[in-house]
């Protein structure tokens, strides 16, 4: 069944953020968004300009709406308009057992406006004792008390915070766990990714915890994948507005795979016997190179995002095809149940992905893999090429 997430959050005009990329998130991960809209907002990439909040009475009238017809598999909470309307949601999320609930505490805009006053952030206690995960960057976990840990005890949910706002060419995002079947503690380090088009990183990032989680990850798993998509979106983001502009979560199309058992095609690799009259064809062709490593591979980026290699490597004696698993290792061990043979395990390889081989009754070579980032965006890629 489709996953279907309800967003509560506030109305982004620009599209950067709130329910606008909320949407554009859960439509790219294959659900279907549902949307109680707590405010209104004007704003574009340089600031907000007016708020007008929704009645509470209105927020709660969307949420029994969709439930009562819809259903809903999980819910993501951004910016929460008042403190009345934080309190009655709460209220009416503890109807819902067993749905899990990822809580962004919007409190500030990319532009530095002001989404919270006071009484709504004192408020986000009663929302934190219903959410199973809450999402705070470094400022809004100040405001929260400073401490990941006691929030943890005191409301029984799990803290992911969001180190983007420290310095530094590495952001560490550190998951303290509710679970005690998972560790304690679990962090997560990327490069930075230098962009002022960084608007709705949060919402974007708990939109897509809240796909993973209704779609019956673990709450680890769903983090690593929502943070993949959140990096890729960032690269992909189309450069719109003049300040801190929105991401490109539209152009996240085959990257992230969230299902178990069905696999992603989005890569093929044919052999050549001259690398660089191969890569002037296909660059002739119109499509994007990304990697070089003259003589033996080239890659290249196709719109809508499936990428294609040629390798004068001599194990390249045909096409290779590439399906993408949600859970490679999963996948491996299922397909083996049902008697299909592997030339080779699952194993990790020293360009960053995770990989199996297997023929299919033709002879063909079919490779099932994990490679996330590092498909599109290995360090290597030719950025200006």
């Amino acid at each position: 069944m489709t996953p279907r997430i309800l967003i509560i959050a506030g109305s982004d005009s620009g599209g950067g953020a709130g329910i606008q990329a909320d949407i554009k998130t859960v439509t790219m991960l294959g659900g279907h968004a549902m949307t109680a809209i707590t405010a209104i907002t004007a704003q574009n990439t340089l600031g907000v300009t007016a708020v007008h909040p929704i009645p509470t009475k209105m927020v709660i009238e969307q949420i029994d709406a969709v439930v009562r017809d819809i259903g809903v598999d999980a819910v993501k909470i951004g910016m929460i308009g008042s403190a009345r309307t934080a309190l009655a949601v709460a209220e009416k999320l503890a109807e819902l057992p067993g749905v899990p609930v990822v809580f962004d505490p919007v409190m500030v805009a990319s532009s530095g406006a002001e989404l919270a006053d006071e009484a709504t952030i004192a408020a986000f206690e009663r929302l934190m004792a219903v959410a199973t995960v809450v999402t705070p960057n470094l400022p809004e976990l100040a405001a929260l008390g400073g401490d990941a840990r006691a929030l943890v005890k005191t409301h029984g949910c799990a803290v992911l915070v969001k180190g983007g706002h420290a310095e530094g060419d590495q952001v560490t995002d550190r998951l303290y766990s509710s679970d005690p079947e998972d560790p304690p503690e679990i962090d997560w380090t990327n490069p930075r990714i230098e962009s002022t088009s960084n608007h709705g990183t949060g919402c974007t990032l708990s939109s897509a915890i809240a796909c993973g989680l209704a779609q019956e990850w673990d709450l680890p798993e769903a983090v690593r994948r929502a943070r993949r998509f959140v990096r890729i979106a960032m690269r992909e983001a189309p450069g719109l507005g003049r300040g801190h502009g929105p991401m490109g979560q539209q152009s996240v199309r085959l990257d992230t795979n969230m299902s178990f058992f069905e696999p992603m095609l989005n890569q093929v690799t044919v052999p050549a016997a001259d690398l660089a009259a191969s890569e002037k064809f296909y660059r002739l062709l119109g499509l994007r190179q990304i990697v070089r490593a003259s003589p033996r591979y080239a890659r290249f980026e196709t719109e809508g995002g499936a990428t294609f290699s040629v390798a004068t490597d001599p194990e390249y004696t045909g096409a290779v095809v590439y399906f993408e698993c949600g859970d490679l290792d999963v996948t491996v061990a299922y397909l083996q149940q049902q008697g299909v043979a592997f030339e080779a395990e699952p194993k990790d390889e020293s360009w960053g992905w995770r990989e199996a081989r297997l023929r299919d009754p033709a002879g063909n070579s079919v490779r099932l893999y994990q490679a996330g980032e590092m498909r599109r965006y290995p360090p290597w890629r030719l950025e200006n090429d």
